[in-house]
């Protein structure tokens, strides 16, 4: 048995499909406000944490006695070029 689709049918899917579409459309403008105040609000979280990471490390740095002195090491971490090959020391002639 073969069945063949109807133009009723094809109405049918044409307006479930428009249906759908304008929902859609209309949900994301009802929800999309309150969408953009969260990342905003998460955002201003994120930032405002930063700065006050810095400002505290700022206060600390204000705080310490005149003449104290404070060295803050960075790791050795040399990187070698051996794997790249031989150097080859040459002269210009003209």
């Amino acid at each position: 048995m073969l069945q063949y689709a109807s133009a009723v049918g094809l109405v049918r899917m044409i307006l479930i499909i428009l249906l759908i579409y304008f929902g859609v459309k209309i949900l994301a403008r009802l929800f999309m406000p309150f969408l953009a105040k969260y990342v905003v609000k998460k955002a201003e979280q994120r930032f405002g944490g930063q700065f006050n990471q810095y400002q505290n490390r700022a206060k600390q740095e204000e705080a310490r006695k005149e003449g104290e002195v404070s060295i803050d090491k960075i790791p050795n971490t040399k990187t070698s070029n051996k794997d790249v090959g031989d150097y080859v020391d040459y002269e210009e002639i003209d």
